[in-house]
């Protein structure tokens, strides 16, 4: 059964752009990992600020071994953003899902 992680991600105006394009720069670092089988970068379309990052693993272990590794820390870290930039988003909740069926 896959598990399914979604990070809710604030992000205020003006600011989509920055946030797509960082994670446009950092493609592939989690492609690679162990147990990775999709990701998708979901932009609102209206009523919210609010961007879903959706990603889907063999298991638990798999996304907790990702968030562990090396690679996740290069991701996530104020090196990815130009000095004295901001940060895309402002705030982050992180929603866990097992997939129960499938198409």
């Amino acid at each position: 059964m896959s598990y399914v992680v979604i990070n809710v991600l604030t992000v205020p105006g003006g600011r989509g752009d920055v946030l797509e394009q960082r994670f446009a720069n950092r493609a592939g670092m989690v492609e690679n990992q162990t147990g990775f089988e999709h990701f998708e970068l979901l932009r609102p379309v209206e009523g919210t600020d609010q961007y879903l990052v959706y990603t889907r693993w063999k298991t638990k272990e798999d996304f907790e071994s990702w968030q562990s590794s090396q690679a996740f820390q290069r991701g996530h870290t104020d090196g990815q953003r130009p000095a004295g930039d901001s940060p895309a988003a402002t705030g982050s909740s992180i929603w866990s899902f097992e997939v129960v069926t499938e198409a």
